[in-house]
Parts: C-alpha cells; sequence; structure tokens
C-alpha cells in the first residue's frame, strides 16, 4: 500500500495543491475535488493516527470536503456522484481512481482511526455508524439533536386546562366553524399540548399569523405567564420576525393583543449568549440552561446541524419549542437539513396526542395525530395563482407542469428562454425594463428625499442569481444594470461613491446601529445631508455614510442572500445545466421570492435539471427519526 504523503511538511507553490501529497490524495486534489485544506487535514490525522492507508486518509479527506458542501456525512457507496470542484462547474470523476466500495469500507472499518460501534464512547476522530462515515463531532451533534427531539417527541404532555384550550381556540381562529380542517388552530394547539411543534409551509400561508395566535393561546392558559424566546438564525429574519408577529398581534381582540406587547426577536447566537473570541462557545447549554417556557425559531431551513445541537442542548426538558420554516427552501450555508429532515422523517403518530387534537375536533375521530409534531399550511395568501402553480409544479418535481406554468403567457410568470452567457445577449428586455422603472425610480424618490417612497422602490424588483462570478454570477449582472441604468439616466452613479439611489446591501451585524447581514437600503438626500435610509419598524431609519462599514452595492444578489426577503418582481439568471448549484430548492426559493410577477431567463433544459435535481445533503438524522 502507498504512503499516503511524505513525512515533510506539505509544501505548496500554487494555493490549490498539496504537492507533496500522493496517491489518491494527490489525484483528486489536482481534480479539483480536494482543497488543500481537505488534503491537510487528512493527512495530519492519518499522520498523528499513524495511518498510512490511502484509502482511509481519502475517506477522511473526503468527510472534510462533504461538510463544505453541506453534508454531515458520506456514502462510500454513493460519494462518487456527489461531488464537484471549487470553480461552481460539473466535474467528470469517471476517471479518478475511486477505491471499490466493499474494500473501500473494510479499510474505513479496520483504522484505528474509526469507531464503528454506535454506542461507543467518543475518542477517536472518525465513526463510521449506519453505513455513514463522520467526522466524530458532527456524529455527535446529529445524536444529540436525535436524542433530544425523540424525547421531547414523546414526552409526558405539559399540563392544559383543555376546556380554556377549546375557548381561546374558536375565538383566536373563526376559521373553526368551517367543516374543514383548521391547520393554523391545529398547530397552535399542538404547540400547547405537545413539547415539539414543527409548522411547515410555504411563503404566504400564514405561518407568522399562526405563530402569533400560538403565542396567544398559550398565554390563555392558567399559571404564570410564559417566559417567551422568539428566534431566527439572522439579525434580518429575526427582525422581520418580530415585526411580523406585532402585525398579525394588531389584529387580535385587545385582550390577545395585550399578551404580545413588547415581543422582541433575536438571533440564535445571541439567545444562547454567544461568547465571543471563543468559536462555538455560549453562555447557555446543558449545564446553563435557556429560562424561556417556549422558543419560537423562524426560518429554520436555515439552521445548521451544530446551532440546532447547541440549542437543544440549552432548552430546559419540559420547555416547548416550536420551529417555523419552508423546507423546501435552500438549506443552512453550513452542513445539515434539519428542518427537511424533521418534516420528512418517517414515525408514528402520537396517539395521545391524536386523542387530544381529535377530542377538541381539530382532526377526525380516530384519525392519526401529527407526526413529530409536523403541520404543514397549504393555502397561499400572498402571491398570485400562476405563482402560486409554479411553486406547487416545483416542489412536486414535475417538470412538464413546470414548464407548462413557464410557457401559459401569464402575466405574472414570464419565461425568456435565451442564452444569458454571451456578453451583450437577446432577449432580455422584460429584465431591462423591470431593471430600468425600479432603478430611476427609486433614483428620482432619493434626489427629493422621499426616503418612504425611496425604499418601497427597491423592493419592487430584485435581479437572483445562483453563482457568485462568472457569465451567470452576481458580478457581471451588477454591471449590466449598471449599463442600462446610465444608459436610461443620463449621470447616474457620478457622484461618487455615495451616489443617490445607490442601492446598499448590509453584509454584518452592526447591533450598535440595528442592521443586520442582508437588510438592504438606499442612499437618499436629507435635510442633514447624504444619508443611507433602511426600512424597520414604523419608520425608516437614516444614517450619515461614515457611520456604515459592512455595505456593499446590490444590483443583484444571490438566491442565498435574498432568502428571507420578498420583492414585488424578481428575475432569475438560471445556471447552465451542468451547474451543481442548480438544485430543486434553488429554483423554488428564486420564484417564491415574489409577491407579484417572477421573471425566468434560461434554458428549458436548465430549469428541467433544476426541477429533478434536489439538493442531496447527506445525514443520518432522518431516517434515525422514526
Amino acid at each position: 500500500m502507498s504512503t499516503v504523503i511524505s513525512s515533510d511538511a506539505i509544501e505548496s507553490t500554487d494555493a490549490r495543491f498539496a504537492h507533496r501529497a500522493s496517491g489518491q490524495l494527490r489525484a483528486f486534489n489536482h481534480a479539483g475535488v480536494l482543497n488543500l485544506a481537505d488534503v491537510h487535514t487528512a493527512s495530519g490525522i492519518c499522520r498523528i493516527g499513524r495511518e498510512d492507508d490511502e484509502r482511509v486518509a481519502l475517506a477522511l479527506a473526503l468527510t472534510v470536503r462533504a461538510l463544505r458542501m453541506g453534508s454531515v456525512c458520506i456514502d462510500l457507496d454513493t460519494v462518487h456522484a456527489q461531488v464537484h470542484d471549487e470553480s461552481e462547474a460539473q466535474l467528470d470523476v469517471t476517471t479518478l481512481p475511486w477505491p471499490h466500495p466493499d474494500d473501500w469500507r473494510q479499510a474505513v472499518t479496520m483504522s484505528g482511526l474509526v469507531a464503528t460501534d454506535p454506542d461507543e464512547p467518543p475518542s477517536r476522530p472518525l465513526r463510521l455508524a449506519h453505513g455513514l462515515l463522520y467526522l466524530e463531532r458532527y456524529w455527535q451533534q446529529e445524536e444529540l439533536v436525535r436524542r433530544e427531539l425523540q424525547g421531547r417527541f414523546w414526552a409526558a404532555p405539559p399540563p392544559v386546562d383543555k376546556d380554556r384550550l377549546a375557548i381561546a381556540l374558536h375565538r383566536l381562529f373563526p376559521g373553526l366553524v368551517s367543516d374543514q380542517t383548521d391547520h393554523q388552530a391545529l398547530a397552535a394547539a399542538v404547540a400547547v399540548l405537545a413539547r415539539i411543534t414543527v409548522l411547515t409551509g410555504g411563503p404566504g400561508t400564514g405561518k407568522t399569523t399562526t405563530v402569533a395566535r400560538l403565542v396567544a393561546l398559550l398565554n390563555d392558559q392558567p399559571g404564570t405567564p410564559l417566559r417567551i424566546a422568539l428566534a431566527a438564525p439572522t439579525g434580518k429574519a429575526a427582525a422581520r420576525l418580530a415585526e411580523a408577529v406585532r402585525t398579525a398581534a394588531s389584529q387580535l381582540s385587545p385582550e390577545d393583543r395585550s399578551r404580545l406587547e413588547d415581543i422582541s426577536a433575536s438571533t440564535l447566537h445571541r439567545l444562547l449568549g454567544w461568547v465571543p473570541d471563543s468559536r462555538g462557545r455560549f453562555r447557555h447549554h446543558g449545564r446553563n440552561r435557556l429560562p424561556h417556557d417556549l422558543v419560537v425559531v423562524d426560518e429554520m431551513s436555515m439552521v445548521s446541524l451544530t446551532m440546532m445541537a447547541r440549542l437543544l442542548d440549552a432548552l430546559r426538558p419540559e420547555a416547548r419549542l416550536v420551529m417555523v420554516g419552508d423546507p423546501d427552501q435552500l438549506s443552512s450555508v453550513e452542513a445539515g437539513a434539519v428542518l427537511a429532515d424533521i418534516a420528512r422523517a418517517p414515525g408514528k403518530p402520537n396517539v395521545e396526542l391524536g386523542g387530544n387534537l381529535s377530542a377538541l375536533r381539530l382532526i377526525p375521530h380516530h384519525s392519526h395525530g401529527p407526526t413529530h409534531g409536523v403541520v404543514q399550511l397549504t393555502r397561499t395568501w400572498r402571491f398570485g395563482r400562476t405563482i402560486d402553480q409554479l411553486a406547487k409544479a416545483i416542489r412536486a418535481s414535475d417538470p412538464d407542469a413546470v414548464v407548462e406554468v413557464l410557457r401559459t403567457g401569464a402575466s405574472d410568470v414570464v419565461f425568456a428562454e435565451v442564452d444569458v452567457e454571451p456578453v451583450r445577449p437577446e432577449g432580455l428586455e422584460p429584465l431591462a425594463e423591470e431593471v430600468r422603472r425600479s432603478g430611476v425610480t427609486t433614483r428620482e424618490a432619493a434626489k427629493v428625499g422621499d426616503v418612504p417612497s425611496a425604499l418601497a422602490a427597491l423592493d419592487r424588483h430584485r435581479l437572483l442569481c445562483a453563482h457568485r462570478r462568472g457569465p451567470f454570477g452576481v458580478a457581471r449582472w451588477s454591471s449590466e444594470v449598471e449599463r442600462w441604468l446610465s444608459e436610461t439616466e443620463p449621470g447616474y452613479a457620478d457622484e461618487g461613491e455615495w451616489y443617490l439611489g445607490r442601492p446598499l446591501l448590509v453584509t454584518a451585524n452592526d447591533y450598535e446601529l440595528g442592521l443586520f447581514n442582508g437588510d438592504t437600503g438606499v442612499v437618499v438626500d436629507s435635510p442633514d445631508g447624504v444619508r443611507v435610509a433602511f426600512a424597520g419598524g414604523p419608520q425608516p431609519t437614516l444614517f450619515a455614510p461614515v457611520r456604515l462599514d459592512a455595505v456593499q452595492t446590490v444590483h443583484a444578489m444571490t438566491v442565498h442572500r435574498a432568502q428571507g426577503s420578498q420583492f414585488d418582481c424578481v428575475s432569475f439568471i438560471v445556471p447552465p445545466p451542468d451547474s451543481p448549484l442548480l438544485t430543486r430548492e434553488l429554483l423554488y426559493t428564486a420564484v417564491t421570492r415574489a409577491t407579484r410577477r417572477v421573471q425566468v431567463f434560461g434554458s428549458e433544459d436548465a430549469i428541467r435539471r433544476a426541477v429533478l435535481r434536489p439538493a442531496n445533503r447527506a445525514s443520518g438524522l432522518r431516517s434515525r427519526l422514526g
């Protein structure tokens, strides 16, 4: 068996390559599958563990790489079909020296670096469990999440005044008088009767309205008022959650509205008490629990496995947890797809919970209650009929239906089958028209200091891309937008960096200013001079440009950046069919950012490929929750 790597330190004159790596590590590194960090990590661990089998080193390096790509683990039988390089291009991996799966698994099983018993205490860097290979840290995190969720799913129910619950349900959910199941009321009742609730649904299905009412429902129960925390993965999402809950609460009766006064939200990092300069450490954990009786987490699709493990570890055993999100959207930038795993996990319904829901006439008699506390909202209130049809066809993985909807000629769904790769592609007039209309209106309002109108115009249209670089990327299309605006408005952006009407994106949280990563604003004129306006709360906030550090121009943004936002019109540049970023979740997330109109620019082939290509994030959580 060849040696994995020289015992000398790895030296590299090229940032991409570990030139002293040998054998399979070298081949996979030079092919673009493994980067320098993957090779460094694998070779270092093998050197310390005195492991010289290159098959084990390759498995370790691919496991490290998988984390960067969003997976928690790898399956040695299928990992060859799930690799691409760092330039966002698909690789031909058939010529690489892949070990035979049976030999590979045997080598990994026999390695002193690998624990093979799921119940063995952590003592080795790798864990082969249930056919999947993990770094030990992520195996432990997945196990913690599984144990905590299963324990809470089947825990003894909290004490509930069911007569009072029935009265409050009819007050807060008038739809209960109908013969159809009211899924909003069902979700709220599950939150009262159980310790875990998973509220899923697409954009505009009433998830936040349900959150406001379930909080009021819980606070209607007798006893000490609950200590409640609302949280989200990002500052922008937390601010929008709090605002949406306050708006929904304003529609309730004075008695119920009073139970939601002064409600606020924070990021998960803030909730757990992130300790600066201490990576991954939080003030609240298993030995110092959160004080809250109820924790509601919005935008759960963006929550990583690591953050979910931290949160569950910090929750008191008797606390309720409500997870809210859309499992069909893009998952966390970090490893894991926790919401999708929970929402789609097999399992047995809780009979006691089902009986209580049936007694409240929320589900038919003798029917099963929700599995794992999952309740899905399906009725869309936000956008038009054709966008809703498109979103449903994408979720159903039906490419024929998706193309049929795109080609209906409806005013709210536009499909331009064009080749967007050339320098000056034809067929983009619908995009250029929306860009000009939004940009000019924003600039005109900014010039006269009409802040509300400038902010409203800013959100009328947003151009979304899958890639950051290249012909399909944000950088290229931002330049196109500036060219269109300069042609339309002579002198556009000639005033310097802080030109009036410049759209801005916040790229880092600033708690002092109350600005969060992903917030958008616009440069406007004001009685005090040039200012940058941001929406938020009842009134916009204005800041002097010198106070803003982490901002950039936002003529276009990635779909990931746009997650959690809504715009009147969205234009989406579809990446090429062979792009590994092109998935069903990406397409679904892009089109559902629109409330009035969505425009799709690309090829039918790419659309069909996306609809049939789910984002495959390897995890053992889904199969083991049942």
